[in-house]
């Protein structure tokens, strides 16, 4: 497969995930039906995508990649979505989570390009 196409599938993968994890927060402990139902879908599209990055990528790398951004962007989602709070601390730590991804994206061997 194209590089270009694994990695747009493995951003299709984290944004899905991303959006089931915001609509778990809407679900309310699956309490409401439509957010509830998104969350399943979109659960189900993530996987479904990062089934096919896996041909390509190693899964330690993938799940490195898809985790490190899930982490970044539903803190982003959070604080602005729904009002949670990020100290000095969070920062600081979702930076050497970026740092560790960009990291064994730029150097390690372990990761076809």
């Amino acid at each position: 497969m194209n590089p270009a196409f694994v990695y747009g599938l493995l951003f299709v993968a984290v944004a899905l995930e991303v959006v089931g994890t915001s609509a778990l927060q809407m679900s309310q402990q699956f309490s409401r039906l439509w957010p509830s139902l998104l969350v399943f879908a979109c659960y189900g599209g993530a996987f479904y995508c990062l089934s096919f990055v896996l041909r390509t990528i190693p899964v330690g790398i993938a799940y490195a990649i898809w985790s490190a951004l899930g982490i970044v962007l539903i803190s982003v989602v959070g604080f602005v979505l729904f009002r949670q709070k990020l100290d000095l601390a969070a920062i600081i730590g979702l930076g050497f989570i970026i740092l560790g991804v960009l990291i064994v994206n730029l150097f390690s061997k372990s990761v076809s390009h």
